[in-house]
């Protein structure tokens, strides 16, 4: 096995790098122009500006037609670090929160093992995507073509996981992640001095009832073998001190895993919010969108994806119930099978999305010879 030192070195460096620089959604032109040198620095095919920002690269070995995918995200979120590391970031009010800096280091990691040592026989395809947390750069890079223009057969993913040692690997066959629904639920009536409700048509009583009314549609009407949860985000009215408001705006998130939970979730909602209105003698609007889907991993590509992971991670095993967080990447699952995986980001990591979050540089050998590891053995060569 090769001695990936000098390696690591410079990936630690690179994703330093990265987290002083972060980019937003669509917005990753250095990361991407980054990404794309380093590729072509080993030889690749390079591909760039995929669905906006997206990058593509391809490294062929032998005489095989098949082709695996590997992906990683790019982009960072609107956060203000707090994480005091040398390397925070330069941009007012962006950070990587999510380890997206760590992902794409990674996935170049394994570029560059792959494209030095071979070990496989077929064609390996690099996606370096935009605007994970959208959940719109998956989309935008299929609706340019992405399946068509680089096919491949196969896809797969990783993501760091805040506590979870390093070194260990955790997924599991079906459903591992939720979809994800937003929702806004507009009430208008007539405000007022708050000194005369009797003569106005205030919306303030009826929006509190209405967040409580919610509640109701995982309790009483989905079956309880099914898992939804149903969160009220913000409540936003024109009201102030003395003024009764006139209008109001609910917003808020539904996770569910299967579409016919999301489509009661949403009839549900439009009923229940215009009985209410109804009752208060209010105007009713609801908006209800399906931002991600939900991902579910190929029963026979998590069983090999994770004996791949045995050859080179401390501990591998299966989680034992799907988490309700989201994750774009479920959108190439709809157009390939494959596998996406957690892996160790160490136990005393802040969490994910937080201020304070750092990517574990520790993982990032681990995450790169996973990679490796699954192309090697899903494109192993003849005997």
């Amino acid at each position: 096995m090769s001695d990936y030192s000098g390696l690591e070195r410079r990936m630690t460096a690179w994703r330093r790098d990265l987290h002083q620089h972060p980019e937003f959604g669509f917005e990753e032109r250095r990361t991407a122009a980054f990404v794309a040198r380093t590729l072509r620095e080993l030889g690749m095919e390079v591909a760039e500006g995929i669905g906006g920002t997206g990058v593509v690269g391809t490294l062929r070995r032998g005489r095989s037609n098949r082709a695996i995918a590997l992906r990683a995200d790019m982009d960072a979120l609107r956060i203000s670090e707090a994480s005091g590391a040398e390397w925070a970031s330069r941009s007012e009010g962006v950070m990587h929160a999510c380890g997206h800096d760590g992902h794409t280091v990674m996935l170049l990691g394994a570029a560059q093992m792959l494209a030095e040592d071979g070990g496989f026989d077929g064609t390996v395809r690099f996606l370096f995507q935009p605007a994970e947390e959208w959940g719109r750069g998956a989309q935008a890079m299929l609706d340019d073509g992405l399946c068509e223009r680089f096919p491949f057969d196969e896809v797969y993913g990783l993501h760091n996981m805040p506590g979870l040692p390093v070194g260990q690997v955790r997924t599991r066959a079906g459903a591992l992640m939720s979809a994800e629904d937003i929702f806004e639920i507009r009430l208008a009536g007539r405000g007022g001095h708050a000194s005369q409700p009797h003569l106005l048509r205030e919306v303030m009583l009826p929006a509190c009832a209405l967040v409580q009314d919610l509640q109701t549609i995982v309790a009483r009407r989905l079956d309880p073998a099914q898992t939804a949860v149903v969160s009220v985000t913000e409540l936003v009215t024109d009201g102030t001190r003395n003024a009764l408001p006139g209008t109001a705006r609910i917003l808020g998130d539904v996770r569910s895993f299967a579409s016919s939970v999301s489509e009661t979730v949403e009839t549900e909602m439009r009923r229940i919010a215009a009985g209410r209105a109804a009752q208060h003698g209010l105007a009713c609007d609801v908006s209800y969108s399906r931002e991600f889907v939900a991902l579910l991993n190929d029963a026979d590509l998590t069983r090999a994806a994770m004996e791949a992971a045995g050859a080179v991670s401390q501990d591998v095993s299966e989680l034992a119930a799907p988490m309700t967080a989201s994750e774009d990447f479920a959108r190439l699952l709809v157009h390939a099978p494959g596998c996406f995986l957690l892996i160790g980001a160490g136990e005393d990591s802040a969490p994910l999305h937080s201020p304070a979050y750092d990517f574990n540089d520790d993982s990032l050998l681990h995450g790169a010879s996973l990679h490796a590891a699954i192309v090697r053995g899903r494109l192993a060569p003849a005997s």
